[in-house]
């Protein structure tokens, strides 16, 4: 099949997806059972057509789908109609994008750009079928969230070839230019975008390239921030409980007040888009809904005469409107033999702490820091008046650290007595993550203790530095 071209692969595909959900609307909506995360059905369409499936120009192929109704739950949840996945996928010719990833898949987006179609692994493929139960139960619990949304898992088998691939949402709409794009690891070893890269027309930099570019970060209004934050935090809780690691942040920045030409191609493009199906102007799952919830999609921002996509929005340190895009992608590394292997040499030739392959835990503390210290940030930090600089950035920075450490400490009470009612040391724990007979537990695990007490020093050593001539006003939270 890798001899035949890539519009085989496309057309098979679009048959196969074409057949099984028209399939899946004869079966009466029901509750998901636990044996629908395992269920695999297969079917045959032979070129000359037979009496269930029509004839086509590819050679014979069979075509599996992995929990037909279990995906079909998750694509009611994220609002899709069954007529418009179809639609979507099957009315118009994929389109190829140009590989952005070190991955070797391929990419394909739907023409109305509402859907990712990637190429998988075996393993990742494996990978993703093992975590559909645990990922049911998160979106059932948070349907707000950054990671990837998984719409159907499906195989194409040709001439002793297997293809397999995965229908997800697309993070970056290309009805919109994307002035700068990033994929954000929190990690800075060897993280700059390569030569060959950067000569690409819309080349993905990395962490060090952001930091040499954004070096300011990006700012939002508080409430905005809180829900990015949040929603991120709960992510890598969940990441982390599947011992997931090496995932990215894909950021996609739009400028809006860039100049009027690109304006000009965007409306015309936002026009063409606006006479397509109808209902699917704006993507299915925007960036604004998965940190707000579907009620607030970009309310504060309608009042502009700008199509915002459903972008969060954002500003620059010089001040210009952003739109951003995102979304955590390449969740389907599991922490195997194969990456602990890779890390313990690496870090014995580099500084551990520096580089990206690192246990679960760790990864996720490390990129969580990373975006909220260098990369998000609050928009009154912005530019305060000298007079009330001092008082107010310590007070505020005083209240905000003792609300937070007064949540970490209701909320991790119980785990604390826990902890130190069975006198667990953090070696023991450190075991436990890295035990392989553990079994990663489905329900994200609350952190530790000890990540509840780094969470508030961090803190407290934020809000002195925040203004080192205030010396009476330390907020004193060492104690915690």
């Amino acid at each position: 099949f890798t001899q035949t071209t890539s519009s085989a692969i496309k057309g098979a595909i679009q048959l196969g997806i074409g057949y099984t959900v028209g399939n899946l609307t004869s079966k009466p909506d029901r509750d998901v059972l636990m044996q629908d995360f395992y269920v695999v059905e297969s079917v045959f369409l032979p070129s000359e057509g037979s009496n269930l499936t029509p004839a086509h120009h590819y050679p014979d192929f069979r075509f599996k789908t992995y929990a037909p109704l279990a995906f079909r739950y998750f694509r009611e949840l994220f609002g899709i109609k069954p007529d418009d996945y179809l639609y979507s996928i099957c009315s118009e010719p994929l389109i190829e994008l140009s590989n952005p990833g070190a991955s070797g898949s391929l990419f394909f987006v739907t023409s109305g750009d509402e859907f990712i179609i990637k190429t998988v692994q075996h393993k990742e493929a494996e990978f993703l079928q093992k975590l559909l139960p645990g990922y049911y139960m998160n979106l059932n619990q948070n349907p707000r969230t950054l990671l990837p949304k998984f719409y159907g898992l499906y195989c194409v088998q040709s001439g002793g070839i297997n293809i397999r691939i995965v229908v997800m949402n697309n993070v970056l709409p290309r009805a919109l230019k994307m002035h700068f794009t990033y994929d954000l690891k929190g990690s800075t070893y060897k993280r700059r975008a390569s030569r060959k890269e950067r000569e690409k027309s819309n080349p993905t930099f990395k962490d060090l390239d952001f930091l040499q570019d954004m070096h300011e970060g990006l700012y939002f209004d508080s409430e905005t921030h809180s829900a990015l934050m949040k929603t991120l935090q709960r992510d890598c809780r969940v990441l982390e409980s599947f011992k997931i690691m090496d995932y990215s942040l894909l950021l996609g920045i739009h400028i809006l007040n860039s100049n009027m030409k690109e304006r000009e191609g965007e409306c015309s493009q936002s026009a063409s888009d606006a006479k397509r199906h109808g209902g699917q102007k704006v993507l299915y799952s925007t960036a604004m809904e998965s940190i707000q919830g579907p009620g607030k999609s970009g309310d504060s921002i309608t009042t502009e005469k700008t199509n915002t996509m459903g972008g969060i929005p954002a500003k620059s340190h010089k001040g210009e409107k952003l739109l951003l895009f995102m979304g955590i992608i390449d969740i389907l590394q599991s922490y195997r033999l194969m990456k602990k292997l890779e890390h313990s040499w690496k870090a014995l030739v580099y500084d551990g702490d520096t580089v990206s392959v690192h246990r679960p835990s760790f990864y996720a503390d490390r990129f969580l820091k990373f975006m909220n210290a260098r990369v998000f940030k609050k928009v009154q930090a912005l530019k305060p008046s000298p007079s009330k600089k001092r008082c107010n950035s310590i007070t505020a920075l005083k209240a905000a650290s003792q609300e937070i450490v007064c949540a970490v400490s209701q909320e991790w009470k119980d785990e604390k007595h826990g902890i130190l009612a069975e006198g667990q040391s953090y070696a023991s724990l450190d075991e436990e993550v890295l035990g392989s007979n553990h079994q990663p537990d489905l329900v994200p695990s609350t952190p530790s203790l000890f990540e509840a007490a780094s969470l508030a020093t961090t803190l407290s050593s934020s809000s002195l530095n925040a203004d080192d001539h205030c010396p009476h006003d330390q907020p004193t939270l060492y104690s915690s």
